[in-house]
């Protein structure tokens, strides 16, 4: 099995959205970009939300075993996705590959 790398590269905010259909919340996402976290066998890192896990954990296993080139020819690396979290609100999106 591989390691996997995945990067918070940017995080997106819909003020609009947030305004019109969501109700006040005193904690939302935390994840900054540049946060990396390390996944072993697949296996989802100790501190990465579980929201954006269940979004990305396909990818990592898949990468994990050696299966990449998704969506045929997708990425430059085939080794990798860009995958964003499910928060309609202020979803992040991810880098993950495979590092060895």
């Amino acid at each position: 099995m591989k390691r996997v790398k995945i990067t918070a590269v940017r995080q997106t905010v819909y003020a609009d959205l947030m305004a019109k259909y969501e109700n006040p919340i005193e904690h939302s996402c935390e994840v900054v970009a540049g946060q990396q976290w390390i996944s072993v066998d697949g296996q989802c890192p100790e501190g990465m939300c579980s929201a954006a896990w269940y979004s990305m954990r396909e990818f990592v296993e898949s990468l994990a075993k050696g299966i990449g080139n998704f969506y045929d020819g997708w990425m430059k690396n085939p080794m990798s996705a860009m995958i964003s979290c499910n928060d309609g609100f202020r979803p992040v999106s991810f880098y993950i590959e495979a590092i060895d």
